[in-house]
């Protein structure tokens, strides 16, 4: 329990830090737009603004993907996600096959 609890905690620390970084870019990003629009906070700025960092935030992460891929780093997955997902691939092969029973009746 003990490891859990620390994992969660680096986890939420994690976290915060990553927000407080978001948010330092966010005002930086907002003051460049300031000094290119002024202070205008007109709807054209605001959506320019909303293109520019959704832009960023792709490229960010296909970038950290990719490198992450490189250095051979496999998102890890939840044991019940991997069940579930068997689960559902089973359920799957078996509407296909009751819909090639269903054709088959129907085309004989």
């Amino acid at each position: 329990m003990r490891q859990d609890v620390i994992k969660a905690l680096a986890g939420l620390i994690t976290a915060a830090f990553g927000l407080v970084a978001a948010l330092a870019w966010n005002t930086a990003i907002q003051e460049i737009f300031k000094e290119i629009f002024g202070n205008q906070s007109g709807v054209l700025a605001m959506i320019i603004y909303a293109v520019v960092v959704t832009v960023i935030a792709v490229i960010a992460t296909l970038a950290i993907g990719r490198a992450a891929a490189k250095a051979g780093i496999k998102e890890e997955k939840p044991e019940a996600d991997n069940k579930e997902v068997e689960s559902l691939r089973a359920e799957v092969r078996s509407l296909r096959d009751e819909l090639r029973r269903v054709r088959d009746a129907q085309a004989g």
